[in-house]
């Protein structure tokens, strides 16, 4: 009886973990679709960015990319039955990162200078939390320290969704309606990571109180 209960409950945390994953497809085929205009390559299309399109188109794949194999690397079932395939999956969602992280670095020095510093900085920032914590926890599992890299995946992940939380906060029209495209997005930036990340820390805090 209690092994049946064991795998009652084993499923349906599957399930959520599947369905919270479809979503997270959803929401990211969603926001890259905004962005397919600029599969023209004109400079009407493109804008400021034209002369680095392809950075530009680079950092949109390979960061949807990230978005999607991130949550893979928290399915302890995925991992647990096939060790070389989480091996494999969490390298690819590292590489992607790599990609997408130093075309938003070539970005954000850049054409975000058009826009505003404020929007500039802000995007330097998110971009070297993104890059610094992603590369820890790559770093801590070399040395086999599991625990610590399944803390640092989940920060690198928190930050990679940033963008995305701050995009689609901006759509909202309450939101728009505070203000330009210019004096609305840097502050959505910085809450796009760090709200999470900090509301994250503030868990892990307490899960480790409790296990003391």
């Amino acid at each position: 009886m209690k092994n049946l209960v064991s795998q009652a409950a084993w499923g349906r945390n599957d399930i959520f973990k599947i369905s919270l994953w479809v979503v997270i497809v959803y929401i990211t085929w969603s926001f890259m679709h905004g962005a397919d205009h600029f599969l023209t390559l004109t400079p009407e299309a493109l804008g400021k960015y034209f002369e680095l399109k392809w950075i530009l188109l680079l950092h949109i794949t390979a960061g949807g990319g990230a978005l999607i194999l991130g949550p893979l690397q928290f399915w302890e079932r995925l991992h647990a039955k096939n060790w070389l395939l989480h091996r494999i999956l969490g390298t690819l969602y590292l590489l992607a990162i790599l990609a997408s992280s130093c075309c938003a670095v070539i970005l954000s020095f850049t054409t975000a200078y058009k826009v505003n510093w404020a929007y500039a900085f802000s995007l330097q920032v998110w971009v070297s939390v993104w890059i610094s914590s992603s590369f820890i926890a790559w770093w801590v599992v070399r040395k086999k320290q599991i625990k610590l890299h399944k803390e640092w995946m989940t920060r690198s992940y928190i930050v990679t969704i940033a963008f995305v939380i701050s995009g689609l906060s901006f759509r909202l029209p309450f939101v728009q309606a505070l203000g330009s495209f210019e004096e609305i997005t840097p502050s959505l930036f910085w809450m796009g990571w760090a709200v999470p990340l900090y509301v994250y820390e503030v868990i892990l805090t307490l899960r480790q109180k409790k296990g003391r």
